[in-house]
């Protein structure tokens, strides 16, 4: 064999390797890249199912209900009030608390015939007149406030139309049920909210997306990100925490 050729063939040869070497690289480097991808748009995900539990909650304390679907609740955070329990005064005050009884005792001597919500009612009005007149009281009182000025208002960032939306997706919507169950005698309103793989991961490695939902049937998990469960109650968690 000549000199020219030996050193083309080691060369080739070289080539091959090198070859061979970035396509083993690339296949390990593959599941990983797509596994961090996967990760980044998941917390994107959670972010938002969290927001849509957190306005789910509230809704069901105003209706006795979960909402059905995102845009009643993009209605309810626009345009809805909820109830705000605020503490007048501190316990640790002596004086705000003696204040109190001192005026719970003269109420009740006034109006010894009131009870149960009519009593607190009266009671609730004679305090906040006391505290209104510059006296130390502690007592709490129940305002009714815009939803707006009361959830995710230390969220600059916080934007409710993108709740709408499965992020990365190209726009597919957030996929949510609501209903009311019977459990143990009880009914029992529930809701989840999920967002599927398929539209989380769009424009990412089909294939491994595909294995990541196999992956997930056979562990009988959600193939995507779930907040809540409409099959039995489970607290509102979501099925990543």
């Amino acid at each position: 064999m000549n000199k020219g050729l030996k050193i083309g063939i080691e060369i080739l040869l070289a080539a091959l390797i090198c070859l061979l070497v970035w396509l083993t690289v690339k296949s390990v480097q593959k599941p990983v890249k797509f596994n961090n991808e996967l990760k980044a748009r998941s917390e994107v995900g959670i972010q938002r199912l969290k927001d849509i539990r957190t306005l789910q909650v509230a809704f069901k304390s105003v209706n006795g209900r979960f909402s059905p679907s995102v845009d009643s609740l993009k209605m309810f955070y626009e345009n809805g009030k909820m109830d705000i329990v605020m503490q007048i005064g501190s316990h640790d005050d002596s004086l705000a608390v003696a204040n109190t009884e001192a005026i719970k005792k003269a109420v009740q001597k006034a109006n010894p015939r009131l009870r149960g919500a009519d009593l607190n009612a009266k009671l609730s009005e004679a305090y906040l007149d006391a505290y209104k007149a510059g006296q130390k009281v502690v007592f709490s009182t129940v305002t009714e406030i815009p939803v707006k000025d009361t959830l995710f208002h230390n969220r600059p960032d916080f934007c409710i139309d993108s709740l709408a939306f499965i992020p990365f997706s190209g726009k597919q919507r957030t996929e949510m049920e609501s209903t009311v169950k019977m459990v143990s005698g009880v009914q029992v309103p529930l809701f989840e909210a999920r967002m599927p793989y398929k539209a989380l991961c769009k424009g990412m490695d089909n294939q491994l997306r595909i294995n990541k939902d196999a992956e997930c049937r056979d562990q009988n998990k959600y193939e995507g990100l779930q907040v809540g469960s409409i099959t039995a109650p489970n607290n509102n968690a979501g099925n990543w925490e």
